[in-house]
């Protein structure tokens, strides 16, 4: 059954379409072209792979006598572009390893029907038919549900930017995350690039306790409200956040400026000293201000930041016996190991009750700073992704900086991180050097309890298997932690039970 049809009045719409058709496509996904001699399946997944390349110039020739043209390091993985035309009988198809293809990206296959029962399920069947005149089309697609649910919200994304003002902007994939947000850039030529934002409202995951997802329970965001919010409380109290310029709350749709691509980490992806010490300081600056939980929010309503309660620290943890005790030993833990688990992190958590708290962004490391370099203090340091912001212990985002989870920090760097926070935070008055360094202990172990077992989930659950490449950096990270005395019972613990 057709699910969309589409009409194009020329041939600029067709490169639209095919931009909005990359940002729509994943690994995996197969695509299929049909229609007569001259129908435009051919342009079509040319401009497609240019999209997906960023190369408007990117020499596409048809397979039609190759049968198979391959294209690597794209957005998607690669991409095999196929031709099934000269085909005798479908079984040569088995010769062309359509799964292969599938396996280190997409295929984008034309005249599929003379390969009929020999490819797998189509993500989808893109129908291409010759308009009233030359150039106009209508495109029919049908395929799975999540593909065309894929597509339905990048042509979504298409009216939204329309409306806004950027009909003939060029659409780019940027990245996606751990969550369900994704990126794009969009060029146009008479305005700075900017940045998509596409972050649809949900929850992440099933219902888990008192019908609450894990997402409601460890105080994610579920909407983007709290992003609004929070670049409105950072750039008031003097901080670097983008620029918000176009939202569709209801939609999860955002236009925002782009702060560049400066980085802390080097081309080896190593640490920069300086910038991770200019990180420090941007939060040192942040724990010595007061921040009001209840931000206004500059179109109406209001914005409660949450705090960091002792239920929203359990449940993070609580991934590390769920996901990566279960991946290490290869078993469950028995139910005296797990009692025995949420005994030490409840009493571990009664601790940090009366600790300094501030507003604590939550995953300020690498990935999520944008270094300014034509900036000066501490606006040389661009935040991003702080949708997640909570009121908590000052102590857990200078460990997520200082424990880097996607970069190898030496611990001479941490320790040079955690002293520079000290002094600075020494220079603004009254500061408990002694109860901080216990609070980043115990907030350095509880971040990387979580991250081991969300990129454990995210290998199981989700597919995402490049994650458990990062287990190790992980696994060292707790242990330094664990040489505290304040996690003498932890310690114990993953000592008998993990056999570290």
């Amino acid at each position: 059954m057709t699910a969309l049809v589409i009409h194009l009045g020329n041939e600029a719409e067709t490169h639209r379409l095919s931009e909005d058709l990359a940002m729509a496509v994943r690994r995996g996904d197969l695509i299929t072209l049909s229609g007569d001699l001259g129908a435009g399946k051919t342009s079509l997944a040319r401009a497609l792979i240019r999209t997906l390349a960023d190369d408007p110039m990117l020499e596409v020739p048809s397979p039609t006598f190759t049968l198979v043209q391959t294209y690597t390091d794209l957005s998607c993985g690669s991409l095999a572009h196929m031709d099934f035309y000269r085909l005798e009988s479908p079984q040569e198809v088995e010769e062309l390893a359509v799964d292969d293809a599938l396996a280190d990206g997409i295929v984008v296959a034309e005249w599929p029907e003379r390969a009929r029962g020999s490819l797998p399920p189509a993500s989808l069947e893109i129908g291409i038919e010759a308009g009233p005149d030359d150039e106009s089309r209508v495109v029919s697609v049908s395929g799975q549900p999540d593909a065309l649910a894929r597509l339905q919200r990048t042509l979504d994304i298409r009216e939204f930017l329309a409306r806004h003002g950027f009909t003939d902007a060029r659409r780019r994939h940027l990245t996606g995350d751990a969550s369900t947000r994704a990126y794009e850039t969009l060029h146009s030529d008479n305005r700075e690039r900017l940045i998509v934002m596409n972050a649809p409202t949900q929850p992440d995951g099933p219902p888990l306790r008192d019908g609450r997802a894990y997402s409601q329970i460890a105080k994610l965001a579920e909407d983007m409200r709290s992003y609004i919010g929070v670049a409105k409380a950072l750039s008031d109290h003097g901080f670097r956040p983008p620029k918000i310029h176009v939202q569709d709350l209801d939609a999860g749709l955002f236009v925002i400026e782009d702060l560049g691509s400066g980085s802390i980490i080097d081309k080896n992806r190593a640490p920069i000293p300086d910038r991770y010490l200019a990180c420090i300081d941007v939060l040192a600056a942040m724990h010595g201000q007061d921040w009001d939980p209840v931000i206004p929010l500059p179109h109406g309503g209001e914005h409660r930041v949450p705090e960091f309660d002792a239920e929203a620290m359990l449940i993070e943890v609580e991934l590390l016996p769920e996901w990566y005790a279960r991946h290490r030993l290869g078993r469950p833990l028995s139910p005296e190991q797990r009692k025995a688990f949420d005994v030490v992190w409840t009493g571990l958590i009664d601790r940090l009750q009366n600790c300094e708290k501030s507003l604590q962004l939550r995953d300020f490391h690498s990935p999520n700073v944008i270094w300014c370099d034509d900036a000066t203090g501490t606006d040389r340091v661009g935040l991003i992704d702080f949708q997640d912001a909570l009121i908590g212990p000052t102590a857990y985002d200078v460990a997520s900086i200082a424990q880097d989870a996607r970069v190898d920090v030496p611990a001479d760097l941490e320790r040079q991180l955690v002293e520079h926070y000290c002094t600075a935070r020494h220079a603004q008055g009254t500061f408990d050097e002694e109860a901080f360094r216990a609070v980043y202990a115990i907030m350095a172990a509880q971040r990387a309890t979580k991250v081991a077992g969300i990129f454990v989930r995210l290998s199981l659950r989700d597919g995402k298997h490049t994650y458990l490449d990062h287990l190790p950096r992980i696994e060292d990270y707790l242990r330094r932690s664990l040489a505290h005395p304040a996690l003498a019972d932890y310690a114990s613990w993953v000592k008998t039970v993990l056999a570290w």
